[in-house]
């Protein structure tokens, strides 16, 4: 079975793109090309410091030949040395006075000049990388330190690009925070302006003593109570809404036995289908499926759920509730052969205030906030839900581990509602 809505699998994708980006810009990295004037520095830098060793070698040289001479012992311990470990090497050459010395010298003489060309060049890589900072810095977020370096310059670059990466996706997620409070914004305030609309309108109406008779009179506030239950309704889903979504909302959890959960609450709709022309059946294979879980909050799944296929599921005439175990998973099935539902709004039904009609009207008393309740409700609980749908079924399907490990808090639902799973 698929595992993942449509939702999910596209940030998937998302995040497979962004690892691709970032493969590329590792395989795009280049060493550090220098310029001319760097190259004419590093030149100089070499020039200068082998005037100094040359200036500092003839001087020692001249102060241990002279100190060496005066010491008949250190010049005896020499010539012992070159008797006992060189006896096949030219004693006239190597050892004897400042021939012994030279070559001591030009070994340290090399490793300073390699030392400060080395220092040198570090600097100018670290010019670079400054460089690639300050451009980074001016709001080319999109840019990465593309050098390809070795040691700790290696160590630093990587964990500048790791900044920059977590920095550009805290500022993402602020905006995507931000965008979303100005969509909730924006749907809550149509969703009241419409009922509170028509209350200001009916209640003027009664107010100013327009109405032919009681019959109107009635027909006025009946609409108007009418309208103020739609609007309590918004508040409710919104309350429960936010309640489910905070960080550290707590669980009660319990065992219960899924199988006789699910049939009373298709006995409590059975009237309310009745009235629509439509059956509530319930299968399993088991007899029973005890699991954890806070009944309260898999009541309201199911509420919503049918809730769901009797507002949406236009024709239909069954709702069916399959109830399984697989491995250590209880999945259920509640699906109705209603309409279908397109394709492309699979991608967003659980997104909330997201209706697959177009213009937010309440005729059907919607407040789209049903599924993102029940899928921030599966995700507390460690599980989660997607949707199917064909000319023949809809279909929620629902996945809760049967022993649960959740300890009372949202972790594994804000991880879940933010695609890690």
């Amino acid at each position: 079975m698929e595992k993942k809505s449509s939702k999910q699998f596209g940030v998937l994708a998302i995040r497979s793109m962004q690892n691709k980006t970032r493969k590329r810009q590792v395989e795009k990295r280049k060493r550090i090309t220098l310029t001319s004037k760097e190259i004419s520095e590093l030149l100089a830098e070499g020039i200068v410091t082998i005037i100094l060793l040359i200036l500092i070698n003839v001087a020692l040289l001249v102060v241990l030949t002279s100190f060496v001479r005066n010491s008949p012992s250190l010049e005896n311990a020499i010539w012992d040395s070159k008797n006992i470990f060189a006896r096949r090497l030219d004693s006239d050459f190597f050892w004897n006075g400042r021939n012994f010395i030279l070559p001591l010298f030009l070994l340290i003489d090399a490793g300073v000049l390699y030392w400060r060309l080395i220092r040198r060049y570090r600097q100018m890589q670290l010019r670079h990388i400054i460089s690639e900072l300050h451009y980074i810095a001016n709001g080319n977020y999109d840019h990465r330190i593309p050098f390809e370096l070795s040691g700790d310059l290696s160590r630093v670059v990587s964990s500048i690009n790791g900044l920059v990466d977590s920095t550009v996706a805290a500022i993402e997620d602020e905006r995507k925070i931000e965008q979303s409070k100005d969509e909730l914004i924006t749907n809550v305030s149509h969703d009241i302006r419409t009922p509170l609309t028509s209350i200001i309108g009916y209640l003027g109406l009664i107010e100013d003593g327009q109405y032919q008779s009681e019959e109107d009179l009635l027909k006025y506030t009946h609409t108007a109570f009418v309208k103020a239950k739609q609007m309590k309704s918004l508040v409710d889903d919104l309350f429960e809404y936010t309640k489910v979504r905070q960080p550290s909302v707590p669980i009660n959890l319990t065992s219960f036995d899924m199988i006789q959960l699910v049939e009373q609450l298709a006995a409590d709709f059975e009237l309310e289908a009745k009235k629509k022309n439509i059956t509530i059946e319930v299968s399993s294979p088991k007899e029973q499926l005890i699991m954890d879980g806070d009944t309260e909050k898999i009541v309201r799944i199911f509420n919503n759920l049918f809730t769901n296929a009797f507002k949406y599921g236009k024709g239909a005439t069954k709702i069916i509730v399959e109830v399984d175990q697989i491995g250590t998973e209880a999945v259920i099935i509640v699906k109705n052969n209603g309409a279908m539902i397109p394709k492309q709004a699979l991608d967003s039904l659980f997104d909330r205030f997201y209706r697959v009609e177009e213009s937010r009207n309440q005729a059907t008393g919607g407040t789209g906030l049903g599924l993102a309740i029940t899928q921030s409700i599966v995700a507390l609980h460690g599980g989660y839900i997607y949707a199917k749908s064909n000319p023949d079924w809809t279909s929620f399907i629902i996945h809760l581990p049967v022993k649960s490990n959740v300890s009372p808090s949202a972790r594994k639902a804000e991880d879940y509602l933010n695609g890690q799973y």
